[in-house]
């Protein structure tokens, strides 16, 4: 796979669905279409410019049909949530090598109302319904119990630092309208909320939401001509790793070598370091998933993490803002949060997000899908290099 970067490939258009939120009234299609049309319009283009198309969760061609578009290159890559940053990096790769010239990236999720949502495809007979369901680790919050733990025992960290990550991340989402959780509060607020799965609380963890948006890329030269030039966005790196899809069978859970080798990758193919740095969004499906990416991408070193936070540093007015639209646990979550990190990364980018940054011209965006099982990494600009 050709990967080209150094700012040769751009991100037009941008956008989410009209509202985020319960939305009863559109179904995981419709989510896709509006968030489709929205950014093409905001790149200055049409679907008859596209010739790519990627998606997760319905097919690449149920999602290009709806839309009346005939492509010449399709991904359905579906690793979980972080799909759509694996979708910016293989359509890179497709629009350097001249396998498409133009590529609609889409997400569309009724995560809370579940209307015309794909069918569930676990199984009993799965791996995970084998290995790890008879045990009670069958939810996303009753997997991550004991890595949290472990993350916490290694390094002498406790509850109180998983607190301070919703604390912070509140902070962001107060200045956001769009924010699902906007309300201020502490420490102690956040662990005497209601037990999920301890550790977690009800604010450790995600809101669950229906909502969609959309990418559409193109070469550096081709953005450069449209109406939306002045705000394209360009990808500097990129990388993707994976392990075992069931947690209980990584090497170690409180550290993960996909986070190391696919921001390593992102680093070295944009040819930049962690101080070039300016803005950073972090899957964060719960609380403790910003704190093993601090350290595993490099940001921080090992058990640096919870002071970090504490300390300020990513929140307004820190050295390193992060999750600035307010994160999974309060903006927004379809079940598929991706995409909702990249598109927070090109608003801050273009100068356009609610809790607008002042001065971000690097991002580095940073995903994980099925629980653990992969990593993908982005790094984005809003100049060429």
């Amino acid at each position: 796979m050709t990967i080209m970067h150094g700012g040769n490939i751009a991100i037009a258009g941008a956008a989410e669905t009209d509202e985020i939120g319960t939305l009863p009234h559109m179904s995981t299609l419709e989510l896709h279409a509006e968030a489709a049309r929205s950014a093409l319009r905001d790149a200055g283009l049409t679907t008859a410019d596209v010739d790519g198309i990627a998606t997760a969760g319905p097919l690449a061609m149920e999602v290009s049909h709806h839309l009346g578009i005939t492509p010449r290159w399709l991904d359905g890559t579906m690793i979980g949530g972080g799909s759509f940053l694996l979708h910016v990096r293989h359509a890179a790769a497709a629009i350097a090598s001249g396998a498409a010239d133009v590529v609609l990236v889409t997400h569309g999720e009724s995560g809370r109302s579940g209307i015309g949502s794909p069918a569930s495809q676990s199984s009993a007979d799965s791996p995970n319904g084998q290995f790890e369901w008879p045990y009670g680790a069958v939810t996303p919050y009753s997997t991550f119990t004991l890595p949290a733990l472990r993350f916490l025992h290694d390094r002498g960290m406790g509850v109180e630092d998983l607190a301070r990550v919703v604390v912070a991340q509140r902070q962001w989402a107060s200045k956001n309208p769009r924010a699902l959780r906007r309300t201020m509060m502490t420490v102690d607020e956040v662990l005497q909320a209601p037990m999920v799965a301890y550790p977690f609380t009800r604010d450790m963890c995600c809101v669950v939401t229906d909502g969609g948006g959309a990418l559409v890329l193109t070469s550096a030269e081709r953005a450069a001509d449209l109406p939306s030039a002045e705000r394209a966005v360009y990808v500097l790196g990129s990388g993707e790793s994976a392990e075992s899809t069931l947690v209980s069978q990584m090497d170690e859970v409180s550290s993960f070598q996909s986070f190391r080798r696919s921001s390593a990758e992102a680093f070295a193919t944009a040819g930049i370091g962690h101080a070039d740095i300016d803005h950073l969004m972090c899957y964060d499906a719960f609380a403790h998933l910003p704190l093993y990416m601090l350290e595993d991408v490099g940001f921080v070193g090992h058990g640096e993490s919870g002071a970090f936070i504490a300390e300020g540093h990513t929140g307004p007015g820190g050295k390193l803002p992060t999750n600035t639209n307010g994160g999974g646990l309060s903006y927004t979550h379809t079940g598929m949060y991706g995409m909702f990190a990249i598109l927070e990364a090109v608003r801050q980018l273009r100068g356009e997000a609610p809790a607008q940054v002042p001065g971000v011209s690097t991002s580095f965006v940073q995903g994980v899908g099925l629980f653990f099982a992969a990593s993908t990494s982005l790094i984005l600009a809003n100049a060429r290099p």
